[in-house]
């Protein structure tokens, strides 16, 4: 492979002393590990704790009841953790997850793992079985006679760092372990399985305490000055990635310097202004043909990569994509750079985004009226006016959330997988960054009808989560913010089908399949747990019935009645899988 890579360094701005033990001054006070574990927790800036309960978690559930952490019970564990990395993303702070034995545990996994995927921070709380009861086909048996413990109880694929609770004696240790995790910069999945007999036996060391450090990733500045000089002397242009969205200030003005254009991920729309006379579009699914055409027509000599992983979603690894001399690519994880393009020239950056981007300014200071915007290739969109008859166009239903919520509040939007997702993607535009959420890498459906309620607790103001029937029926946690009085907003896209696999098998060549659901009435069933809702079955009714959702204080669900046969924007992704061999032709 032909790629440049810097050996940098991830230098800490403070590094964890772990000689150095502060003990709380509560330590003469007799704690439960239970307790014990919960307030380490605290310590730890954990503000909330989502979760479903059950016999062998029971002392771990109170203590968590009897602190400051907000414990909210939930509907589904999966449910729970989706919700959990939603919180994490609003609040900046890790957040809990608690499951019983067995069931409880692998319910979560899925949401675990789509943590570990975004990035957040979560840490699982769970229970396991007594040593005495252990492989005697306990109620819901957790142990090694029932379950393996290769990925679920040790560290690898799922978690950053997994680990049995066998004796208070490890707390010390544990802590230590969680405290170097949730100091990283990037994101870290941790469970803590505590057998039940344990949970409640008494704490036979002082309880440690321990200071969160948390690290910065920085490039030496000779690799700073270097990347300087090659931005400097060639035109570039800036792909950003949700990684980047603390940068959005800097990089703003990175691309005002020098006249870069500029284009997104899809989970990074909003950190650069997509109104912006320099953004060109966004890149892979649900993208925008004007990103290509710019490719075609004016490629550039570098693209200065920002915290994104450039894969099959945000790429599809097409040669299109690729610069004139290569990538430039900046990124807290020294192994992403590189990876999605292995035969494409690459100068690899390991350091944060916004310290990287602030110490690369000064190499392109700023000259008042010298800035130059350069005639791009823009991202256009069509007016489409409301017709009075027919079920709503999913084009038309994106223009009011635009102007509704998008414009008119500053509610973060979600989109669930589907064709949800790629409309969402492809209509909404977003001119600050942490207003949009999505998951295009793990992708699991039921994320984000489950993950709003998380945002908009963490928030505490309005989110808003556009969704397919099918992820509505799978996994919804309506009830759950009724229960505690969190104004989440459901609007969901009702076509009775799974709309992107009908449309896609189709596509592909395969025919026969059913795809269809009965269709459901949402706002029947969400007034049946407490919520408010409202039907949307014509074009010109949408403004008014998102108006009413923004302005109710209570859980809302918009239930439209949508056109099933528009084709949704999905080429992109169609393509990609006919090249990788999913054709019937």
């Amino acid at each position: 492979m032909d790629a440049k890579f810097q050996d940098t360094q991830a230098n800490t701005t403070e590094q964890l002393n772990s000689n150095k033990q502060l003990f709380d001054s509560k330590s003469a006070v007799i704690f439960s590990v239970a307790e014990a574990v919960v307030t380490i927790l605290e310590e730890m800036g954990v503000q909330y704790a989502f979760g479903v309960s059950g016999g062998a978690i029971a002392p771990v559930w109170a203590a968590l009841h009897q602190s400051s952490i907000q414990v909210l019970h939930f509907r589904h564990e999966a449910g729970a953790a989706f919700a959990a990395i939603e919180a994490y993303f609003a609040s900046d702070r890790p957040v809990v997850v608690f499951t019983t034995t067995g069931p409880g545990i692998t319910n979560a996994l899925t949401g675990l793992l789509a943590a570990r995927w975004e990035g957040a921070k979560v840490i699982l709380v769970s229970a396991s079985t007594s040593t005495l009861q252990r492989g005697r086909w306990a109620c819901q048996e957790t142990s090694t006679y029932t379950m393996h413990s290769a990925g679920i109880f040790t560290s690898g694929q799922i978690f950053h760092y997994a680990t049995t609770l066998e004796s208070s004696d490890e707390l010390t240790e544990v802590s230590r372990r969680l405290t170097l995790g949730l100091g990283q910069p990037a994101g870290f999945v941790a469970h803590i399985s505590i057998p039940t007999n344990i949970q409640t036996s008494s704490l036979k060391t002082s309880l440690p305490r321990v200071t969160l450090s948390h690290g910065v990733a920085t490039a030496t500045e000779e690799t700073i000055a270097e990347c300087g000089q090659l931005l400097f002397e060639r035109r570039f242009a800036i792909w950003v990635g949700f990684g980047a969205r603390a940068a959005a200030k800097e990089i703003r003005q990175l691309a005002e310097r020098t006249g870069a254009a500029v284009m997104c991920s899809p989970r990074g729309k909003g950190i650069f202004p997509e109104d912006h006379p320099q953004f060109v579009g966004v890149t892979g699914f649900g993208g925008h043909e004007s990103v290509l055409r710019y490719m075609q027509e004016e490629r550039p000599w570098h693209i200065l990569v920002l915290g994104t992983r450039l894969g099959e979603l945000t790429s599809f690894w097409n040669p299109e994509m690729i610069p004139r001399w290569g990538f430039l690519h900046v990124d807290i994880d020294p192994k992403v750079p590189g990876t999605a393009y292995p035969s494409v020239k690459t100068f690899a950056i390991q350091s944060d985004v916004r310290v990287f981007v602030k110490a690369v300014l000064k190499y392109f200071p700023e000259r008042p009226g010298t800035s130059k915007i350069p005639s791009l290739p823009i991202s256009k969109r069509d007016i489409i006016h409301p017709r009075a008859d027919g079920k709503v166009r999913p084009d038309v239903l994106m223009s009011m959330i635009q102007r509704v919520i998008v414009e008119q509040s500053n509610a973060v939007v979600m989109a669930e997988v589907g064709n949800s997702l790629v409309w969402a993607i492809h209509l909404l535009r977003f001119a600050k960054p942490c207003r949009f959420r999505i998951s295009t890498g793990f992708g699991s459906m039921g994320h984000f009808v489950t993950g709003v309620v998380g945002a908009a607790l963490a928030r505490n103001c309005k989110a808003v989560a556009i969704v397919g029937d099918g992820a509505m029926l799978m996994n919804s946690e309506v009830n759950t913010a009724v229960g505690y009085q969190i104004p989440a907003v459901w609007i969901v896209l009702n076509d009775g089908r799974y709309n992107m696999c009908k449309q896609g098998m189709t596509y592909l060549g395969f025919n026969g399949v059913d795809a269809t659901i009965p269709q459901a009435d949402f706002v029947k069933i969400a007034q049946g747990m407490g919520a408010d809702g409202i039907r949307v079955q014509s074009e010109y009714d949408i403004q008014a019935a998102l108006e009413k959702a923004m302005a109710s204080p209570d859980p809302f669900v918009v239930d439209v009645v949508i056109e099933p046969t528009c084709p949704a924007p999905i080429r992109s992704r169609l393509d990609s899988l006919i090249s990788q061999g999913a054709t019937n032709y």
